[in-house]
C-alpha cells in the first residue's frame, strides 16, 4: 500500500458495460450519484447521463499507472469514483488500484466482463476458455496458447487487433482457425464478424472488441506446446543452444512453477529462458549473454515463440546488480569463469534451485567439486540421433552432458 493521501474511503470502482447507464443496478447508480469526481476513459465517462451525476469528469491520462498516485493526492478528501470496463478485477483498473491502496480502500461493483458476455454469445464454457490479453502486450503472447481443437479468447487492444491476430495465426500454422470478433458486447451497437485467419478480409471495426479463436492446426506445422523440448529448428541463431532432449531434462530439473523467476546464465539462443516462460503465462526469466549478436537473437526468438517479456542482459556476473533475486538459476555457460558460481549462489533465494550443465572436462571436474561441497544430484546424459550413413542409418552420438541440480536450503548457505 502507498502512503499517498487518499480521497474519501472506500473509493467506489464501478464496472460499466457497453449498455451504459441502462445496465447498471441500483448500488452502482447510487455510488456514481454520490461522487464529486469521476475518473475513467472518455468513452466510459460519456456513458453517464448528465442528469444522473454532477461530478467533475476526469479522463485517464496516458501513461495511466505512473499518474495514479498523483491523481489520488489531487483529490484527497473528496468523494472520488472510478469507472471501469465490465469487471474491474478482470485485467482491469481494480487490480492496479488494489496493489496501490489495498482492497479495504475500495468498493468494487462489477458488471459482467467481456469474456462472460462472449462465452454467453458463443455457447462456450467460461471455466474452460483460456483468455489472453493483447492490451498493452505484443500480440505474440497468444502463441503459447494455440493448440489444435482448442478455443480461446483474446482481449483486443484496439480495432486493429483482430487483423493482427489473424496474420499471426496464418504465419504460425493455424491459418484455418475460425475467428469471431464480437464488438460492443451488451450494447446497442453489438456486432459479430466471423472468418478464417488465413482469409480475414474484414476492415477494422470498433475498438471495443474481443476475438474468439477456434483453433485448427495445419497438420504440417511444427507442434509447439507448453511442454519443454521444442524442436531445435524453431530457434534462430548461430547454433549455440541447449539441444531439445537435454533442454527437456534441464527444465524438468529446474521445476518451474507459476510466477517464478529464472536467471539463465550463458543464454546462447535463449532456449532455457524461453521454454521456462512458456510453461505458464506468469513465469518470468532473465537471460545473461555477453555477445550482442546473441542478445539480439534471444530477443527475436522470445518474440517469435510468444514470450516477448524475457529480459536480456549482458555478461554475468557483472549484470546481476540491482536485479530481483531468482527462484531458480541455470548455468549453461561460463561455469569455469572465476567467481561465477559464487556470484550465482549468493543471489539465489533460500529454497531456490540451481542447475548447471557441463560438456568439457574442466567444467565437469568443477561440478564434482561443487556437488561435494553443496550436495545435490549429479547425472550424465548422452543423446544419440539417427542420421543417414550411405544407404543406411547410423546412431550419431551427441556430446555427453553432466548435470548438477541442487537446492539452496537456507540463507546461511549463501
Amino acid at each position: 500500500m502507498t502512503d499517498t493521501p487518499l480521497p474519501s474511503l472506500p473509493i467506489p470502482v464501478i464496472g460499466i458495460g457497453a449498455d451504459g447507464w441502462d445496465g447498471l443496478g441500483g448500488p452502482a447508480r447510487r455510488a456514481i450519484a454520490a461522487c464529486e469526481v469521476l475518473l475513467g476513459s472518455a468513452r466510459q465517462l460519456a456513458l453517464i447521463p448528465d442528469g444522473e451525476s454532477s461530478a467533475e469528469r476526469v479522463p485517464w491520462p496516458s501513461p495511466l499507472v505512473p499518474a495514479l498516485p498523483g491523481l489520488l493526492r489531487r483529490y484527497a478528501g473528496r468523494k472520488l469514483g472510478v469507472l471501469a470496463s465490465g469487471d474491474p478485477m478482470f485485467f482491469g483498473i481494480g487490480v492496479t488500484l488494489t496493489k496501490l491502496v489495498g482492497a479495504q480502500a475500495l468498493r468494487v461493483l462489477p458488471q459482467p466482463s467481456s469474456v462472460s458476455l462472449a462465452c454467453a454469445r458463443l455457447g462456450w464454457a467460461l471455466d474452460a476458455t483460456p483468455v489472453v490479453s493483447a492490451v498493452g502486450r505484443p500480440v505474440e503472447t497468444v502463441l503459447p496458447e494455440l493448440s489444435g481443437g482448442r478455443r480461446l479468447l483474446v482481449l483486443s487492444s484496439d480495432e486493429h487487433t483482430p487483423a493482427s491476430v489473424a496474420a499471426l495465426l496464418a504465419r504460425n500454422g493455424f491459418g484455418e482457425s475460425v475467428l469471431t470478433v464480437l464488438e460492443q458486447l451488451g450494447g446497442p451497437g453489438e456486432r459479430v464478424l466471423t472468418g478464417s485467419a488465413a482469409h480475414w478480409e474484414h476492415p477494422a471495426g470498433d475498438a471495443l472488441n474481443i476475438v474468439a479463436i477456434d483453433c485448427v492446426a495445419d497438420p504440417s506445422a511444427a507442434r509447439l506446446t507448453r511442454i519443454p523440448g521444442l524442436p531445435d529448428e524453431v530457434y534462430g541463431g548461430d547454433g549455440q543452444l541447449t539441444k531439445s532432449e537435454v533442454r527437456a531434462l534441464t527444465l524438468s530439473a529446474l521445476a518451474p512453477a507459476p510466477g517464478e523467476l529464472l536467471w539463465d546464465v550463458g543464454g546462447g539462443s535463449g532456449t532455457i529462458a524461453i521454454e521456462w516462460c512458456r510453461t505458464d503465462p506468469s513465469c518470468r526469466a532473465i537471460t545473461f549473454e555477453r555477445l550482442e549478436s546473441r542478445r539480439k537473437q534471444i530477443t527475436e526468438n522470445a518474440a517469435e515463440l510468444g514470450v516477448p517479456a524475457v529480459g536480456v542482459h549482458g555478461a554475468a556476473p557483472a549484470a546481476f546488480a540491482d536485479l530481483p533475486a531468482p527462484d531458480a538459476i541455470f548455468i549453461g555457460g561460463g561455469l569455469t569463469q572465476p567467481d561465477m558460481f559464487d556470484a550465482c549462489w549468493s543471489r539465489l533465494r533460500p529454497g531456490g534451485r540451481l542447475v548447471a550443465s557441463a560438456v568439457t572436462a574442466e567444467s565437469d571436474a568443477l561440478l564434482l567439486q561443487l556437488a561435494d561441497r553443496h550436495g545435490g544430484a549429479l547425472r550424465r546424459f548422452q543423446i544419440y540421433r539417427a542420421e543417414p550413413l550411405g544407404g543406411f542409418t547410423a546412431w550419431r552420438p551427441q556430446l555427453p552432458v553432466t548435470q548438477w541440480a541442487v537446492v539452496k536450503l537456507t540463507a546461511a548457505q549463501g
